[in-house]
């Protein structure tokens, strides 16, 4: 894997416009959640993240425009879905607060975490493949949990597919998570060890 500090200084590019326009689509999906609650709409608003979500990405690789912004968008658009999602389906009341609070818990003790980092110098850890299993999983659930809120056979066959997915993301979430404070941890040491060292 390429490292971030190591990607073109890109602004301009085909993925981080798809990046672009994913962030704009989490007021929209969250205005629908919970305003006129057009649940149909906001699943299609999900279903346009979770493949822009994929194409950027492609289309970083075949199109070689890779970038350090793209790298620090994506990411940040993927927690900012999952963070505003839970919230929005929290105030729903279809998924359990102690959810919402294990994964927005998780991204407040990472922020603190990336704090730190920046304290030592250093910038965002690269993004583990655990993460973005998680990330995918959570993506696919949302949906399916929207869908399973309803009413009919549709609901039925969505409901246990959605907790399924919901259990296991927030499960690999939380265990991303904690790799990343492992990694964290490893540095922090190093650091007091070369400062400490004759």
């Amino acid at each position: 894997m390429v490292d971030r500090e190591d990607l073109p200084d890109r602004v301009w590019t085909w993925p981080n416009a798809l990046s672009a326009l994913r962030l704009l689509g989490v007021p929209l999906f969250l205005w629908l959640l919970l305003g006129p609650e057009a649940d149909g709409w906001a699943v299609a608003v999900l279903m346009v993240s979770g493949f822009t979500d994929w194409l950027d990405g492609k289309l970083a690789r075949w199109l070689d425009q890779s970038s350090r912004l793209g790298a620090l968008l994506d990411p940040a658009a993927d927690r900012l879905y999952i963070v505003s999602t839970l919230v929005a389906l929290a105030l729903r009341e279809i998924v359990p607060v102690w959810i919402v609070a294990l994964l927005v818990g998780r991204e407040v003790v990472l922020g603190v975490a990336l704090l730190v980092l920046r304290r030592y110098g250093y910038p965002p850890l690269q993004v583990h493949y655990l993460g973005k299993a998680a990330t995918l999983l959570l993506l696919y659930a949302f949906p399916g949990l929207l869908l399973a809120d309803g009413e009919g056979w549709l609901a039925e066959l969505c409901e246990p597919i959605a907790w399924a997915l919901t259990i296991w993301g927030t499960a690999l979430y939380v265990l991303a998570g904690l790799f990343y404070l492992i990694q964290v941890a490893g540095i922090v040491r190093a650091e007091r060890a070369a400062r400490t060292a004759p």
